[in-house]
């Protein structure tokens, strides 16, 4: 007989043992407490199929710079000719300041292709930008009847867009070849009309009382003198319609009474107070 005590546990059977560690109900602590419950995960529905598509036509139209969108749309417009009309009778009208940001791009575009390190009046010089100088003198061929009556019926819209590109073509090189100023002499021509027939339509409507705001005649003669003298028609229909014009230069401040009303114009006599101060008072019946 071994000197070892014998413990309580030595007695227990070997599967009553494994009983009491594997039952849950032997746990003097079991019955006092819940088990935690799993917290429910929300479920994803994952695509079954992968496969490459093309993308769709808003997300592609994101990816379209300005040039490219207007090119794809010129295209399609081309290949289908009730759509280009849909887009001009829904397209905005071109205002007078983005007309004249387009033509001031195509006008940088010119000042940069002059090359370095030559006159920009030679026959070199010429060559290298007759492309661009191209490009804007048709972009102002096809502007300038947009902004022309009937169908600009505005006078105001129609002087401000002539005003800003008179400017342009005064930006023009005058060129050491005489046979290259013909594209700049031809475009004050052009102009000049554009001038005359704007200035004829607003004098039929109210008699012309629209030139008379905004100084338009002073810059109608500025115009002919940087010009030149070439948008002398321009003039002449301004003259015209306003008989005061040809006073304009040099009799304004000679003379007194009578005499500097005649050298002022309507609006200025007007604003002075002088004007009726040379007509004839009629005296009797009328």
């Amino acid at each position: 007989m071994s000197g070892r005590k014998r413990k309580a546990d030595d007695d227990l059977p070997r599967d009553s043992e494994d009983r009491m560690s594997t039952s849950p109900s032997n746990s003097p602590s079991t019955g006092n407490r819940s088990l935690p419950h799993p917290i429910a995960q929300p479920t994803k529905r994952l695509r079954t199929n992968v496969s490459g598509h093309a993308l769709a036509l808003p997300r592609l139209l994101e990816t379209l710079d300005a040039d490219s969108m207007r090119s794809l749309l010129k295209t399609i417009c081309d290949r289908h000719p009730n759509i280009g009309a849909e887009v001009v009778s829904t397209a905005p009208r071109p205002s007078v300041q983005s007309a004249l940001s387009v033509l001031g791009n195509y006008e940088r575009a010119l000042q940069a292709s002059f090359p370095f390190g030559n006159r920009h009046t030679s026959d070199y010089a010429y060559n290298r930008v007759r492309s661009p100088l191209s490009e804007l003198l048709e972009a102002l061929k096809d502007y300038t009847p947009h902004f022309l009556p009937p169908h600009e019926s505005q006078t105001s819209v129609s002087l401000d867009y002539l005003d800003g590109v008179t400017n342009i073509i005064h930006g023009l090189p005058n060129w050491d070849n005489y046979q290259h100023n013909r594209h700049k002499a031809e475009a004050y021509e052009e102009i000049s009309r554009a001038w005359a027939l704007v200035i004829r339509e607003a004098a039929k409507r109210g008699g012309g009382i629209q030139l008379q705001y905004g100084g338009w005649d002073q810059k109608l003669v500025g115009h002919n003198e940087q010009s030149g003298r070439k948008m002398e028609d321009a003039v002449q229909e301004m003259r015209k319609s306003l008989g005061w014009l040809g006073n304009q230069t040099g009799d304004s401040n000679a003379g007194s009474g009578a005499g500097q009303g005649e050298g002022m114009s309507v609006r200025e006599q007007l604003l002075a107070g002088t004007y009726g101060s040379n007509l004839p008072v009629h005296v009797g019946p009328w």
